[in-house]
């Protein structure tokens, strides 16, 4: 059985570092957007230096302008964006152009930086539509009025059958459902952020738990 990537989003504090770097999620994401885990470029930075630096950043935008999102990752703060917002096809093909000369211009071996391309899932028409991006992962995420992602609550997921390209799942991920979803969607990876917190805020024990869990029972 193929290994199931674990992504776990919201990385606001040197503790959450630590939590992290403790129990080897295989990415791990920045919130550059408007949100309760908003993280600065200068707290970004400060955050990916104490980080391990096996584990692979994303940072989390909404609409956010292209030449700054593909700053982060020319500094080497981030090496994916995940674009939770309106972002279309040419902005992703401007993102992609700064990506292309990142990697070609950079001194470090084997750069590898990327788009995820999230998608809010109410109908079958967002797996069409998700199946359209010109992107190297889809991250599928539950459709809300009240904000662009990240209310932890979780869709359908018999929609997602006709999805026909890697794909992380969002959407009240937690290591209760974390099993279940990944022997249902097959995903390239799941991605947890409030599952994995008690007050707001990272829990070590949650994020133990989820990793080992998913580790112990799927590879």
């Amino acid at each position: 059985m193929s290994t199931t990537k674990i992504k776990i989003c919201g990385l606001r504090r040197l503790e959450d570092v630590e939590y992290v770097n403790r129990n080897m999620p295989d990415y791990i994401g920045f919130v550059f957007a408007k949100s309760k885990r908003q993280v600065s470029e200068e707290l970004a930075e400060e955050l990916k230096n104490a980080l391990n630096p096996a584990l692979i950043r994303v940072g989390v935008f909404v609409n956010q302008p292209v030449e700054w999102v593909a700053s982060l990752i020319q500094k080497d703060i981030i090496q994916y964006a995940q674009l939770h917002g309106d972002e279309d096809a040419e902005y992703i093909t401007r993102l992609r152009t700064y990506l292309d000369k990142t990697e070609v211009d950079s001194d470090v071996t084997d750069k590898k930086t990327g788009i995820i391309k999230a998608v809010r899932v109410k109908e079958e028409a967002d797996i069409e539509r998700a199946n359209s991006y010109d992107c190297d992962y889809i991250l599928l995420d539950t459709f809300s009025v009240e904000c662009e992602g990240g209310n932890g609550k979780t869709f359908d997921w018999s929609m997602i059958k006709k999805m026909n390209k890697p794909f992380f799942l969002a959407g009240g991920i937690t290591q209760e459902n974390a099993l279940q979803a990944i022997q249902e969607v097959k995903p390239y990876g799941v991605d947890a952020s409030s599952g994995l917190e008690t007050d707001g805020f990272k829990d070590e024990e949650k994020i133990k738990n989820f990793v080992e869990k998913i580790r112990k029972n799927i590879g």
